[in-house]
């Protein structure tokens, strides 16, 4: 069987093959597209299979690390994906893009990250609960509120649009976890290789799509998702300082706030006429981008860290 440390190790490389392949034959992979709502919630409902109602015990547990996380999550990384834009004078839908991202929920390769980074893995599930349930009100308001001047966003369809995303499929995966339980052991053994499949094939798509866009604008859109993975590792960082936690639960909320749910971002913007492809790009680009950062962190923390203060 595939381990889940080989299935992070081999994304970065997968999805930069496979986004050369898009680019030069897109056809293979736009077709894709209509699909793509559906391929993410496959994923959210094998994440819904991956949490017990211990999960819901600890989010009880820890409420200021969890009110610290989920701030720096849904107040710093919109705001920072907005002004990032705004800065580099990104296209209208491109800066709403960025933003649509970091008012995305935490991204489930973050709790791998946080396993190979020695970091507290009980709370970097927590928070990636915390954030994909409070998704379906935070995601679309925040991005109302920032890009609502520049770009036409239905705030009532994409609200709609995350729970058929996220919540339903995530509720349901727990709801077949919690009544199945061992008869679902085998299939979520390739949970992590699907779902890594998926977004590699959606990275695809997207790049795809946008072939003639990243011609012109591939310099920029890269210096705005390293600036929003950076400035979201460090605002993480520091907003666990802040409320005095140990070095485990500081590099758990970095990793947290720093990597989004990339794909949800995705499927959103190519989902919605007042996004479309060019609003996909960055989160396309920033799902390979955080995974290549959040592995470097993990592969430095974990040597440095304090084996007595990481909570598997």
């Amino acid at each position: 069987m595939i381990s889940r440390r080989m299935v992070e190790s081999g994304f970065a490389p997968a999805a930069l093959i496979v986004s050369i392949l898009a680019y030069c034959m897109p056809a293979g992979f736009v077709w894709m597209k209509p699909h793509i709502p559906l391929l993410l919630g496959a994923i959210m409902f094998g994440m819904g299979m991956t949490l017990t109602m211990a999960d819901f015990v600890r989010v009880a547990r820890r409420p200021r690390l969890l009110l610290a996380g989920t701030a720096a999550q849904f107040l710093v990384m919109p705001l920072l994906g907005y002004l990032i834009g705004v800065l580099l004078g990104l296209p209208p839908q491109m800066t709403a893009g960025v933003v649509l991202l970091g008012a995305c929920p935490g991204g489930t390769a973050s709790n791998v990250i946080s396993f190979l980074a020695r970091a507290d893995v009980g709370l970097s599930v927590s928070l990636t609960l915390v954030s994909t349930l409070l998704a379906p009100l935070m995601t679309p308001w925040l991005t109302w509120f920032y890009v609502h001047q520049t770009v036409n966003v239905d705030v009532i369809k994409l609200m709609g649009e995350v729970c058929y995303i996220v919540l339903i499929p995530v509720l349901g995966g727990l709801a077949v976890k919690t009544f199945l339980q061992g008869r679902v052991r085998t299939a979520m053994e390739w949970f992590p290789l699907v779902s890594t499949v998926i977004i590699v094939l959606v990275i695809g798509c997207v790049v795809g799509l946008n072939q003639k866009n990243i011609r012109e604008m591939s310099m920029w859109v890269a210096l705005a998702v390293a600036l929003h993975n950076g400035g979201g590792l460090a605002m993480g960082y520091f907003a666990g300082w802040i409320v005095g936690a140990d070095s485990a639960a500081r590099r758990t909320l970095a990793i947290e706030v720093g990597m989004q749910n990339s794909g949800l971002a995705v499927a959103l913007s190519l989902n919605s006429a007042a996004f479309g492809p060019l609003a996909a790009l960055p989160a396309a680009l920033f799902s390979l981008w955080h995974n290549i950062t959040g592995a470097i962190l993990a592969s430095s923390w974990s040597r440095s860290a304090d084996v007595s203060s990481y909570r598997g």
